[in-house]
């Protein structure tokens, strides 16, 4: 979060600032820039804080007084009171313990501003999730305890979705991201979720591949590379020293890699379509490490042909939606020397004909697109013409992001939908 106050201030930024310029008047409260973009003709949140929080996001029917704690990465957290839900400001990622001191203050500041005990305390579904710990320990501080309820991450991005647009028939979300923890404890972040407010199921996923390293492979994008290569190639894949991340390993590194994909060692399987826009990055050679967060796929972006509107094949294998085939001819492309510009935009291309493949399976008319990979331009708008094109209505978040920081609005979503199913 940002500094509030000139010790902060030193702490955090002496060694980088030459001077700071302070005040006397104690801010009582952060609150970081708002960041919005245009897409498909409106204003679009991406940040959630100055000027916007805690304005009050409607919802299409009451809810019992429910406190959404968020997610763990860009958190905010959501207090529903009737049809009115209080989202605070943008927060950050709760790995800082700076965060998580401003998370605490956020939630206190709530609390108090809005005078109600909560009976519902909706959170993720990852136990390990500080926004989860806080849960039980509100709820064993409190006097008379509120119900908990676990709310799916991807589900959450459905349903914030669904709730801004106050949409109750059933619809199928297209739910990618980085990660999130899935309900057969997998990591999740290529979804197609059918259903509601109150509850979806699985109905389709990218196939999932592993990540050696665990989270290492989120900071080396060149991991991921190499285990799609793995599930592509097999063990033929060491002998492949014409591919980037194979050319470029040690021979110290080659056997290590080899026993984690092969054996599953430290290397979790995961259907994200976030990792798989950074392994392909890795694979263009256009960011085998990053320096910040989303610069692989940030890349894959920019380097796109928006001219290009043609495609690599996907398959399809019962749920899985198979990226391989895509690999596989964006891999001839490369070795024939395609430019990168054309190997991108058919392979942001190859997505969205994947999206309106599965969509086209289902018999619901309402697509709803959320998820941090929906901050993608060249995504967003070719996913908004083709699913219309293929005779589908569009949702798309507004007034929260498509991001994590928007789950907090869905798991108030999620408590009202199944509230409203009980009272049928």
């Amino acid at each position: 979060p940002i500094c509030v106050d000139e010790h902060e201030a030193l702490a955090r930024l002496g060694g980088i600032a030459n001077l700071l310029l302070v005040h006397d008047r104690p801010i009582a409260r952060h609150a970081d820039d708002s960041i919005a973009w245009m897409l498909d003709g409106e204003a679009r949140l991406l940040r959630r804080a100055r000027g916007y929080a805690p304005a009050p996001v409607l919802l299409r029917a009451p809810v019992p007084t429910t406190l959404g704690l968020g997610a763990h990465l860009k958190s905010s957290v959501a207090l529903a009171i009737e049809r009115q839900v209080f989202i605070s400001q943008h927060i950050g990622d709760l790995d800082d313990p700076v965060a998580r001191q401003a998370y605490d203050q956020v939630l206190a500041d709530l609390m108090r501003l809005y005078a109600v005990q909560p009976l519902v305390l909706a959170h993720d579904l990852h136990p390990d999730y500080y926004t989860t710990q806080v849960a039980q320990r509100l709820s064993q501080a409190a006097t008379r305890p509120p119900t908990l309820i676990a709310v799916q991450h991807h589900h959450a991005h459905f349903a914030a979705c669904l709730a801004e647009h106050h949409h109750s028939d059933p619809a199928l979300g297209i739910i990618w991201d980085g990660t999130g923890y899935g309900l057969d404890g997998t990591i999740w972040g290529g979804e197609f979720l059918l259903g509601n407010c109150a509850h979806s199921e699985r109905f389709a996923y990218l196939r999932p591949f592993g990540l050696p390293g665990g989270e290492a492979a989120i900071r080396e994008p060149w991991r991921v590379a190499l285990a799609l290569l793995y599930e592509l190639e097999g063990d033929e894949l060491w002998q492949r020293g014409d591919l980037v991340p194979v050319g470029s390993l040690h021979d110290a590194q080659r056997p290590l890699l080899h026993a984690m994909l092969k054996r599953g060692l430290n290397s979790p399987r995961t259907s994200s379509a976030g990792r798989l826009f950074d392994g392909v990055a890795a694979l263009l050679g256009l960011c085998q490490v990053a320096s910040y967060e989303g610069e692989a796929a940030l890349l894959l972006e920019y380097y796109a042909d928006p001219h290009t509107t043609t495609s690599y094949p996907f398959g399809l294998d019962g749920p899985h939606l198979d990226w391989r085939p895509c690999l596989a001819a964006l891999l001839e492309e490369q070795r024939r020397g395609v430019p990168i510009s054309l190997i991108s935009a058919r392979f942001h291309n190859s997505m969205v004909a994947a999206m309106v493949r599965i969509a086209q399976q289902s018999d619901v008319v309402t697509i709803a697109l959320s998820g941090g990979c929906f901050q993608n331009r060249l995504l967003s708008e070719r996913a908004c013409q083709h699913l219309r094109a293929s005779g589908k209505q569009v949702l798309m978040q507004r007034l929260v992001p498509p991001n994590d920081g928007g789950i907090c609005l869905g798991q108030v979503a999620t408590v009202g939908g199944r509230e409203v199913g009980s009272r049928k």
